[in-house]
């Protein structure tokens, strides 16, 4: 197989966690300050969806008597004995309390669900995660329509689940993702981060790419795309061959020139911004939408490593394309970057 090869959600929490007495009515839980907190895209690292955090105060709030009626009581002592020095943050701070699991997430889940913690909104919990309607959504498009180099980059230590993911698909939901063979709680949360996580930075590469070419000159911005097909396609380069970084032996391309050094998130800043420049973007495009973008691309960035290939092409003697791919070498995060003109 060829290949380019956290925050803490901050969770509001009603007073009095630890030794509760009473527990917040359903209907405190479903109030419009409640409500008003909830977002419809998961855009951190973090395990909980803001419409998911109810089971998260479900934990923190709930009588030991209500705890009970989902949960073995030895596990509500753990519970309640934990929440009592401080509350939980995240379902891992949950998971860590002794004999709280997997199933135990889901009894937690049901009884958030059963005492109006939680609504439509919260699909539930996969291998760790609380995800949201519009998570699970993105999680099943991007596992549809990646394509194979990417979604091994994407799984690096899951080979076998990303084999079984496509040749599983279509999938029709977040459940089915999570039970397929190969996929547990790391590689599903790389999903999930790679389908939501650069929303920004998409919406950034969308706007670049609706700029019409003036017929000499143009630029593409990409955040999914098959990088074996992008760098092997018959371009013709100009100089002989890409020059790329990071790649394992066997993912070489013919001709290729091996730079020593991988790329860093200052070259793929520059890259991008040289990009916008060269259309003059930033009078054609919402600064906002420039300025999240960017910020995403910063946030996506910053202190990692990226393997990739840089090269230039001329379709015919009077053009020329310039074309820069950047993947992230632990989780696949990815961007192309290319320029144009002709006379």
């Amino acid at each position: 197989m060829r290949r380019l090869g956290s925050a803490l959600l901050a969770v509001s929490m009603f007073a009095g966690c630890g030794g509760l007495e009473t527990e917040p009515s359903p209907e405190s839980l479903t109030s419009p300050s409640f409500e008003s907190q909830q977002a419809p895209i998961t855009t951190t690292d973090v395990d909980v969806a803001p419409e998911c955090k109810g089971i998260i105060t479900f934990v923190n709030t709930a009588t030991f008597q209500t705890l009970d009626a989902y949960l073995p009581s030895n596990v509500v002592t753990n519970l309640v004995n934990r929440r009592a020095t401080a509350p939980f943050t995240s379902l891992a701070d949950v998971s860590s309390v002794s004999l709280v699991g997997e199933t135990r997430l889901k009894q937690l889940e049901q009884g958030a669900r059963a005492r109006g913690a939680i609504n439509s909104t919260c699909v539930g919990i996969f291998d760790g995660l609380a995800l949201s309607t519009s998570d699970a959504a993105a999680i099943v498009s991007l596992v549809n329509t990646i394509d194979d180099s990417e979604l091994h980059d994407v799984l690096p230590d899951a080979w076998n689940g990303a084999a079984n993911l496509l040749n599983l698909r279509p999938f029709t939901s977040a459940q089915a993702i999570s039970n397929v063979a190969g996929i547990g709680e790391v590689s599903f949360r790389n999903i999930r981060n790679a389908a939501t996580l650069s929303r920004p930075f998409e919406a950034l590469a969308a706007a670049v790419n609706a700029i019409p070419s003036n017929g000499s000159a143009g630029v593409q911005l990409k955040r999914h795309f098959d990088w074996w097909n992008e760098v092997t396609a018959q371009h013709g380069y100009s100089q002989g061959g890409p020059t790329c970084f990071g790649l394992e032996p066997s993912s070489v391309p013919y001709g290729a020139t091996i730079r020593p050094y991988l790329a860093n998130s200052a070259e793929v800043m520059a890259e991008v911004q040289s990009t916008l420049d060269y259309v003059d973007a930033d009078t054609k495009i919402s600064p906002n939408v420039i300025a999240a973008g960017m910020a995403n691309l910063s946030a996506r960035t910053q202190g990692r490593s990226f393997k990739g290939c840089i090269f230039s092409y001329a379709d015919d003697p009077w053009s020329r394309h310039n074309v820069a791919i950047f993947v992230d070498t632990v989780n696949g995060f990815s961007v192309f970057s290319e320029t144009w003109w002709a006379e």
